[in-house]
């Protein structure tokens, strides 16, 4: 049976991992001040369907979409199973380090990255009220 997977160099797929993850750390947005317009940083949380649709196209990299993706990713036999797998754990490190340290994307974290919110629970007992009830 012949080999149905596109021929995709492993290691090119990486570094262009590599540098989308290099674009979401150094990605800037455009803020309007008194004194006009200014560039602030602003780190993007890095996803699969914005790498796949937008980032590899941009670049020139054919690549398999996103069903593709997740099927290569369990299936053990794909010879780019273990690389697509490198990639999420990356690509979910660098948006677990913005969640935590810019609080900003809960609900990409608590959907995608299994984050959840911490419950306080006080639970108080009265023993007796301050007021007479038959006044």
């Amino acid at each position: 049976m012949a080999n149905k997977h596109r021929n995709i160099d492993k290691d090119e797929l990486l570094t262009m991992a590599y540098r989308y993850c290099d674009y979401c750390i150094a990605s800037t947005k455009e803020i309007a001040t008194n004194s006009g317009v200014k560039q602030v940083k602003e780190r993007h949380i890095p996803t699969v369907s914005y790498f796949l649709l937008h980032w590899l196209r941009r670049e020139h990299f054919d690549f398999y979409c996103r069903d593709n993706w997740y099927h290569a990713m369990k299936n053990e036999t794909h010879p780019l199973s273990d690389t697509i797998k490198s990639i999420d754990d990356i690509f979910n490190s660098l948006a677990r380090d913005i969640v935590a340290n810019e609080g900003k994307g809960i609900f990409y974290a608590k959907n995608k990255l299994g984050m959840h919110d911490r419950q306080q629970v006080e639970t108080r007992t009265v023993d007796k009220f301050d007021f007479d009830v038959n006044d």
